[in-house]
């Protein structure tokens, strides 16, 4: 692309089909992507319900909680640089600790979040975070 819009459009990372463990790397890799680029972005991020009746078990080709939370600190410092805000899309009866990631905002993300159950909600805000921020030259 040669002529610069003034606002880039939100990434939406739709994962919500997987299994949690898998949506997580692929969220993950996709922020990571996202940061490579280095231009300012936001993300709707559209995460998975919660399995029914059975607690879920990590598949062997999903990375392992340590190896997402070691992802995550590898990519702190571009969300936060360049991220504008991550916008998740989650059913209501996702578990408390996903919920908690999810609400832990710049202390966890580096950068601004906001949770709902309602995608155009999602897009609203991330266009507005993007709205918001000053032009990088």
């Amino acid at each position: 692309m040669d002529g610069q819009r003034a606002v880039q459009e939100p990434r939406e990372i739709d994962a919500s089909g997987l299994p949690m463990e898998q949506a997580q790397a692929v969220i993950l890799d996709a922020l990571r992507a996202l940061a490579e680029r280095n231009e300012p972005f936001a993300a709707v991020l559209l995460m998975p319900a919660p399995p029914e009746g059975r607690t879920p078990t990590a598949s062997g080709d999903a990375p392992s909680a340590a190896d997402r939370i070691r992802t995550l600190k590898l990519i702190r410092p571009g969300l936060t640089a360049l991220c504008r805000g991550l916008a998740f899309v989650a059913p209501a009866d996702i578990p408390a600790e996903r919920a908690e990631a999810i609400h832990s905002g710049e202390r966890l993300w580096g950068c601004p979040t906001t949770a709902t159950q309602d995608v155009t909600a999602a897009r609203a805000w991330a266009e507005d975070r993007m709205r918001d921020q000053p032009r990088v030259s």
